[in-house]
Protein backbone atom coordinates (compact mmCIF):
# COMPACT_ATOMS: atom_id res chain seq x y z
CA UNK A 1 0.00 0.00 0.00
CA UNK A 2 1.79 3.48 -0.95
CA UNK A 3 2.09 6.09 1.00
CA UNK A 4 -0.39 8.87 1.14
CA UNK A 5 0.31 12.54 0.05
CA UNK A 6 -1.39 13.26 3.02
CA UNK A 7 -3.11 11.97 6.74
CA UNK A 8 -6.59 11.41 6.70
CA UNK A 9 -7.11 8.76 9.66
CA UNK A 10 -5.08 8.04 12.86
CA UNK A 11 -5.59 4.78 14.85
CA UNK A 12 -4.84 5.05 18.75
CA UNK A 13 -5.39 1.44 20.19
CA UNK A 14 -6.17 1.90 23.75
CA UNK A 15 -6.02 -0.52 26.61
CA UNK A 16 -6.67 1.86 29.38
CA UNK A 17 -3.14 2.21 30.57
CA UNK A 18 -1.00 5.29 31.19
CA UNK A 19 0.41 5.20 27.63
CA UNK A 20 -2.48 6.18 26.34
CA UNK A 21 -2.25 9.60 27.29
CA UNK A 22 0.39 10.46 25.56
CA UNK A 23 -0.78 8.35 22.38
CA UNK A 24 -3.47 10.35 22.50
CA UNK A 25 -1.75 13.58 22.38
CA UNK A 26 0.48 13.38 19.73
CA UNK A 27 -2.57 11.79 17.13
CA UNK A 28 -4.28 15.06 18.30
CA UNK A 29 -1.52 16.82 17.61
CA UNK A 30 -0.84 14.98 13.77
CA UNK A 31 -4.49 15.73 13.67
CA UNK A 32 -4.63 19.44 14.27
CA UNK A 33 -1.67 19.70 11.53
CA UNK A 34 -3.17 17.40 9.40
CA UNK A 35 -6.66 17.89 9.86
CA UNK A 36 -7.01 14.44 9.98
CA UNK A 37 -9.44 11.80 11.68
CA UNK A 38 -8.42 10.04 15.26
CA UNK A 39 -10.10 7.01 15.88
CA UNK A 40 -9.46 5.27 19.61
CA UNK A 41 -10.11 1.79 19.21
CA UNK A 42 -10.34 -1.30 21.73
CA UNK A 43 -10.09 -4.31 21.46
CA UNK A 44 -11.89 -6.68 24.38
CA UNK A 45 -10.15 -10.58 24.37
CA UNK A 46 -12.32 -13.40 22.58
CA UNK A 47 -14.03 -15.68 25.43
CA UNK A 48 -16.05 -18.71 25.41
CA UNK A 49 -19.85 -18.92 25.57
CA UNK A 50 -19.96 -18.88 29.43
CA UNK A 51 -17.88 -15.54 29.60
CA UNK A 52 -20.34 -14.07 26.85
CA UNK A 53 -21.94 -12.25 29.65
CA UNK A 54 -18.99 -10.76 31.75
CA UNK A 55 -17.56 -10.18 28.08
CA UNK A 56 -20.17 -7.74 26.90
CA UNK A 57 -20.29 -6.20 30.62
CA UNK A 58 -16.04 -5.61 30.22
CA UNK A 59 -16.90 -4.17 26.51
CA UNK A 60 -20.14 -1.58 28.02
CA UNK A 61 -17.42 -0.38 30.29
CA UNK A 62 -14.82 0.43 27.53
CA UNK A 63 -17.02 1.96 25.63
CA UNK A 64 -18.19 4.08 29.08
CA UNK A 65 -14.52 4.84 29.17
CA UNK A 66 -14.05 5.54 25.35
CA UNK A 67 -16.68 7.87 25.83
CA UNK A 68 -14.95 10.15 28.76
CA UNK A 69 -11.80 10.14 26.43
CA UNK A 70 -13.77 11.37 23.65
CA UNK A 71 -15.04 14.01 25.85
CA UNK A 72 -11.52 15.25 27.25
CA UNK A 73 -9.62 15.22 23.88
CA UNK A 74 -12.66 16.27 21.46
CA UNK A 75 -12.08 19.49 22.73
CA UNK A 76 -8.34 19.82 21.77
CA UNK A 77 -9.00 19.19 18.69
CA UNK A 78 -8.81 22.58 16.98
CA UNK A 79 -8.58 21.43 13.58
CA UNK A 80 -11.44 19.74 10.69
CA UNK A 81 -10.66 16.14 12.11
CA UNK A 82 -12.88 14.47 14.11
CA UNK A 83 -12.60 12.03 17.43
CA UNK A 84 -14.24 8.14 16.50
CA UNK A 85 -14.56 5.57 19.31
CA UNK A 86 -14.96 1.90 18.53
CA UNK A 87 -14.91 -1.53 20.94
CA UNK A 88 -14.29 -4.57 19.33
CA UNK A 89 -14.15 -8.13 20.02
CA UNK A 90 -11.09 -11.14 18.92
CA UNK A 91 -7.66 -11.42 18.64
CA UNK A 92 -6.00 -7.92 19.11
CA UNK A 93 -3.51 -7.96 15.95
CA UNK A 94 -6.13 -9.22 13.95
CA UNK A 95 -8.93 -7.03 15.15
CA UNK A 96 -6.70 -3.94 14.37
CA UNK A 97 -5.10 -4.90 10.99
CA UNK A 98 -9.22 -5.43 10.42
CA UNK A 99 -10.16 -2.19 11.11
CA UNK A 100 -7.03 -0.59 9.70
CA UNK A 101 -7.67 -1.82 6.59
CA UNK A 102 -11.60 -1.53 6.30
CA UNK A 103 -11.61 2.32 7.77
CA UNK A 104 -8.51 3.02 5.53
CA UNK A 105 -6.16 4.24 8.46
CA UNK A 106 -2.45 6.15 7.43
CA UNK A 107 -0.97 5.41 10.77
CA UNK A 108 -1.03 4.01 13.87
CA UNK A 109 0.20 5.73 16.90
CA UNK A 110 1.04 3.71 20.03
CA UNK A 111 2.37 4.70 23.66
CA UNK A 112 5.43 3.10 25.11
CA UNK A 113 5.10 1.89 29.06
CA UNK A 114 7.83 3.01 31.41
CA UNK A 115 10.59 0.69 31.62
CA UNK A 116 8.94 -2.94 32.71
CA UNK A 117 10.92 -5.80 30.81
CA UNK A 118 7.47 -7.85 30.00
CA UNK A 119 5.90 -4.36 28.76
CA UNK A 120 9.36 -4.18 26.46
CA UNK A 121 9.50 -7.65 25.17
CA UNK A 122 5.64 -6.94 24.55
CA UNK A 123 5.41 -3.48 22.92
CA UNK A 124 8.53 -4.20 20.74
CA UNK A 125 7.06 -7.46 19.45
CA UNK A 126 3.43 -5.72 18.85
CA UNK A 127 5.02 -2.72 17.06
CA UNK A 128 7.07 -4.74 15.08
CA UNK A 129 4.30 -7.08 14.25
CA UNK A 130 1.67 -4.97 13.95
CA UNK A 131 3.72 -2.90 10.86
CA UNK A 132 4.56 -5.92 9.16
CA UNK A 133 0.75 -7.11 9.18
CA UNK A 134 -1.13 -3.18 9.00
CA UNK A 135 1.44 -2.20 6.23
CA UNK A 136 1.14 1.13 7.62
CA UNK A 137 3.34 3.57 9.93
CA UNK A 138 3.58 2.72 13.63
CA UNK A 139 4.71 5.78 16.00
CA UNK A 140 5.85 4.66 19.13
CA UNK A 141 6.10 7.65 21.57
CA UNK A 142 6.88 7.91 25.55
CA UNK A 143 5.78 10.56 27.72
CA UNK A 144 8.95 12.67 27.60
CA UNK A 145 8.65 12.40 23.68
CA UNK A 146 5.85 14.81 22.72
CA UNK A 147 7.75 17.45 20.98
CA UNK A 148 5.34 19.72 18.91
CA UNK A 149 6.96 19.45 15.60
CA UNK A 150 9.26 17.11 13.61
CA UNK A 151 12.25 19.65 12.89
CA UNK A 152 14.69 16.77 12.45
CA UNK A 153 14.14 13.31 11.12
CA UNK A 154 16.72 10.58 11.07
CA UNK A 155 15.89 7.84 8.18
CA UNK A 156 18.37 4.93 8.23
CA UNK A 157 19.44 3.50 4.77
CA UNK A 158 20.65 -0.22 4.53
CA UNK A 159 20.83 -2.17 1.19
CA UNK A 160 17.44 -1.36 -0.33
CA UNK A 161 15.74 1.84 -0.56
CA UNK A 162 13.26 2.86 1.46
CA UNK A 163 10.17 3.82 -0.63
CA UNK A 164 7.40 4.22 2.24
CA UNK A 165 10.11 5.77 4.76
CA UNK A 166 11.21 8.41 2.40
CA UNK A 167 7.21 9.28 1.39
CA UNK A 168 6.43 9.50 4.94
CA UNK A 169 9.73 11.83 5.87
CA UNK A 170 8.58 14.19 2.88
CA UNK A 171 4.94 14.20 4.22
CA UNK A 172 6.18 14.58 7.74
CA UNK A 173 8.97 17.08 6.18
CA UNK A 174 6.68 19.41 4.23
CA UNK A 175 3.84 20.01 7.20
CA UNK A 176 6.82 20.40 9.69
CA UNK A 177 9.78 22.01 7.55
CA UNK A 178 12.11 19.47 8.40
CA UNK A 179 15.75 18.22 7.81
CA UNK A 180 15.76 14.32 6.89
CA UNK A 181 19.03 12.95 7.59
CA UNK A 182 19.98 9.82 5.93
CA UNK A 183 22.13 7.90 8.06
CA UNK A 184 24.51 4.68 7.10
CA UNK A 185 27.22 2.62 8.40
CA UNK A 186 30.70 3.41 6.72
CA UNK A 187 31.62 -0.40 6.62
CA UNK A 188 28.43 -0.76 4.46
CA UNK A 189 30.01 2.28 2.46
CA UNK A 190 29.86 0.02 -0.82
CA UNK A 191 29.03 0.96 -4.59
CA UNK A 192 25.96 -0.58 -4.61
CA UNK A 193 24.88 1.23 -0.82
CA UNK A 194 25.67 4.41 -2.20
CA UNK A 195 23.53 3.50 -5.28
CA UNK A 196 21.11 3.74 -2.81
CA UNK A 197 21.51 6.76 -0.94
CA UNK A 198 21.79 8.34 -4.39
CA UNK A 199 18.26 7.36 -5.53
CA UNK A 200 17.01 8.08 -1.97
CA UNK A 201 17.90 11.51 -2.55
CA UNK A 202 16.67 11.50 -6.32
CA UNK A 203 13.70 10.36 -4.89
CA UNK A 204 13.06 12.68 -2.09
CA UNK A 205 14.08 15.92 -4.44
CA UNK A 206 11.39 14.70 -6.83
CA UNK A 207 8.62 14.86 -4.47
CA UNK A 208 9.26 17.40 -1.94
CA UNK A 209 11.96 20.46 -1.44
CA UNK A 210 12.63 19.49 2.16
CA UNK A 211 16.52 20.02 2.37
CA UNK A 212 18.24 16.51 3.38
CA UNK A 213 21.41 15.65 4.29
CA UNK A 214 23.45 12.54 4.16
CA UNK A 215 25.99 10.93 6.68
CA UNK A 216 28.25 7.69 7.02
CA UNK A 217 28.13 6.60 10.63
CA UNK A 218 30.90 4.69 12.58
CA UNK A 219 29.93 1.55 13.98
CA UNK A 220 29.04 -2.54 13.63
CA UNK A 221 25.34 -2.10 14.36
CA UNK A 222 23.01 0.12 12.40
CA UNK A 223 20.81 0.66 15.01
CA UNK A 224 23.11 1.54 17.95
CA UNK A 225 24.80 4.17 15.52
CA UNK A 226 21.80 5.87 14.51
CA UNK A 227 20.42 6.02 17.53
CA UNK A 228 23.94 7.23 18.89
CA UNK A 229 23.67 10.24 16.06
CA UNK A 230 20.31 11.28 16.68
CA UNK A 231 20.62 12.05 20.32
CA UNK A 232 23.80 14.12 18.91
CA UNK A 233 22.06 16.18 16.54
CA UNK A 234 19.16 15.88 19.17
CA UNK A 235 16.69 15.08 16.50
CA UNK A 236 12.88 14.37 16.95
CA UNK A 237 12.11 11.27 14.95
CA UNK A 238 13.57 8.35 13.95
CA UNK A 239 12.11 5.84 10.80
CA UNK A 240 12.86 2.26 10.70
CA UNK A 241 12.15 -0.75 8.89
CA UNK A 242 10.44 -3.77 11.33
CA UNK A 243 13.69 -5.90 10.56
CA UNK A 244 16.24 -7.55 12.00
CA UNK A 245 18.73 -4.57 11.53
CA UNK A 246 17.52 -2.27 13.88
CA UNK A 247 17.31 -4.91 17.15
CA UNK A 248 19.89 -2.93 19.00
CA UNK A 249 23.09 -5.23 20.11
CA UNK A 250 24.02 -7.11 23.08
CA UNK A 251 22.86 -10.20 24.18
CA UNK A 252 20.45 -9.03 26.85
CA UNK A 253 18.91 -6.84 24.07
CA UNK A 254 18.62 -9.88 21.94
CA UNK A 255 16.81 -11.68 24.95
CA UNK A 256 14.77 -9.13 25.58
CA UNK A 257 13.84 -8.43 22.03
CA UNK A 258 15.24 -4.62 22.58
CA UNK A 259 14.25 -3.00 19.19
CA UNK A 260 15.11 0.38 18.16
CA UNK A 261 11.83 1.17 19.05
CA UNK A 262 11.76 1.02 22.10
CA UNK A 263 15.59 1.72 23.17
CA UNK A 264 15.24 5.37 21.86
CA UNK A 265 13.83 8.28 24.15
CA UNK A 266 13.36 9.87 20.71
CA UNK A 267 10.15 8.60 19.00
CA UNK A 268 10.37 5.77 16.42
CA UNK A 269 7.81 5.46 13.69
CA UNK A 270 8.20 1.37 11.85
CA UNK A 271 7.31 1.67 8.43
CA UNK A 272 7.36 -1.48 6.74
CA UNK A 273 9.14 -1.13 3.37
CA UNK A 274 7.16 -4.11 1.56
CA UNK A 275 3.57 -3.50 -0.12
CA UNK A 276 1.56 -6.51 0.89
CA UNK A 277 -1.66 -5.23 -0.35
CA UNK A 278 -3.15 -2.20 -2.57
Amino acid sequence: MPMPNKLYNILVPIDFTPKNKWAIAKAVELSNTFHCNVHLVYVSGRGNASFNRSRNKNQETALKKLEQLKATYKQQLCGEGVLEISVLSGNRQQQLAKYIEQYEMDIVVTGLSKFNLLHRIASSISISRLAKKSQIPVLAVRSSGLVCHYKKIVLPVSGELPMRQIRLAALLGRAFKSTVYFVSLRKHADKNNQNVIDMALELVQSISTIPVQCFLLEGQNLAKSTLEFSKKINADLIMVNPVKDFRLPGLWNRLTNKLLSYGSKIPVVTVNNESARG
